[in-house]
């Protein structure tokens, strides 16, 4: 398959406060994910965040440190996996995929504050761009929500700019 890719570039939020919320939507949905992180380090950092984030909700996930990963809705990985047949992959850190066909749905989130990690988002934009991935580029709103800002190789072809977005 040929997942939609979405590009989005944090700048009002840190990685740490967005991923819950994306998460969130993830589980709404009905959906499973996999979360993709630079080390092994990160991802118990973010597996200790998916507990604190927020004190009156919690959001179901596992590491392979839980074991059974194929009943975990959301499963953090510093590997370049699937374990949980999810559809929808984030990744994390700059890190990247050599499996996205896999899933329908990749998200890529990056620090707008870090110019390297925006350099390294435009040469996969790119890259893909060039393999026929539907992508979308989302900027963070001032409320921290998320605008699309730009779209390539879309359905019918298009390449748009501007396009508002929700909050």
């Amino acid at each position: 398959m040929t997942p939609r890719i979405g590009f989005y570039h944090l700048q009002k939020t840190s990685l740490e406060q967005a991923l819950p919320k994306l998460l969130e939507k993830v589980l709404q949905s009905g959906q499973r994910a996999v979360v993709m992180a630079g080390s092994v380090e990160r991802i118990a950092f973010l597996d200790q965040l998916l507990w604190t984030s927020e004190p009156e909700s919690w959001i179901p996930h596992g590491t392979a440190r839980d074991g059974e990963a194929s009943l975990q809705p959301i499963y953090l990985t510093a590997e370049d996996e699937n374990p949980n047949n999810a559809k929808i992959l984030l990744l994390t850190d700059g890190v990247v995929s050599t499996h996205l066909t896999d899933f329908e749905r990749c998200l890529t989130l990056f620090d707008g504050n870090d110019e390297a990690a925006v350099q390294a988002s435009r040469v996969l934009w790119k890259e893909w761009k060039g393999l026929g991935f539907d992508l979308t580029y989302y900027q963070q709103t001032d409320r921290g929500g998320w605008q699309e800002k730009a779209r390539a190789n879309a359905p019918d072809g298009a390449v748009v700019g501007g396009a508002a977005g929700a909050d």
